[in-house]
């Protein structure tokens, strides 16, 4: 549908009409890949970080009952504890770098399968920023099910100064873009016509 467009100040000589036909473009996202997507030797660097707050720390502590008071005393962190201040629980550390991973990754797979390796290198503490880098390490597929194939990654997660504080390894079981269930919503149709 054309649209009349005006340029220009005022109501003078300066004024512009142009009437403009425009193309409007649908975007799908998207989320996870599948098994011909991944390519061993490549590293997907995932965005945004997250700045990890005491909120956050003290909730998941909570949510998980894991009442450890290096995680949720103030003064117990800095009189007993080795680093003097409230440390971030390490599942915490893990669930973020993982969940960062998930639209690069696993956002389409079939199953998370194991986690081989889960490492956490350096502290974290509250305030601290998390980005994560995920490296292939190994693509297969299926030979009992042709649809699908097991991704093995390495993910690390780094802190503002670069610094490595949690490493893991896993396999992902994902489908082949041919097998792969479409994506659906719950509604049909142009919601903006």
């Amino acid at each position: 549908m054309p649209v009349l467009r005006w340029y220009g100040r005022g109501f003078g000589p300066a004024r512009l009409w142009l009437l403009t036909s425009r193309v409007v473009t649908t975007y799908d996202r998207p989320f996870g890949r599948y098994l011909e997507d991944f390519v061993p030797g490549d590293v997907y660097k995932h965005w945004p970080g997250k700045t990890i707050t005491e909120y956050d720390d003290h909730l998941f502590c909570m949510i998980t009952m894991n009442h450890h008071p290096v995680h949720t005393n103030a003064w117990f962190a800095e009189h007993e504890s080795v680093h003097g201040k409230n440390l971030v629980v390490g599942n915490l550390v893990y669930s973020i770098v993982l969940g960062m991973s998930v639209p690069d990754v696993s956002g389409s797979a079939i199953a998370n399968l194991e986690v081989e390796t889960l490492t956490h290198q350096r502290p974290t503490f509250h305030g601290d920023t998390i980005y994560a880098e995920t490296r292939v390490v190994d693509v297969r597929g299926s030979s009992s099910k042709p649809d699908r194939g097991v991704v093995t990654v390495e993910t690390k997660g780094l802190n503002q100064r670069g610094e490595e504080v949690c490493f893991f390894r896993r396999k992902v079981l994902v489908w082949k873009r041919d097998s792969a269930p479409p994506r659906r919503r719950p509604y049909e149709g142009n919601i903006w016509e």
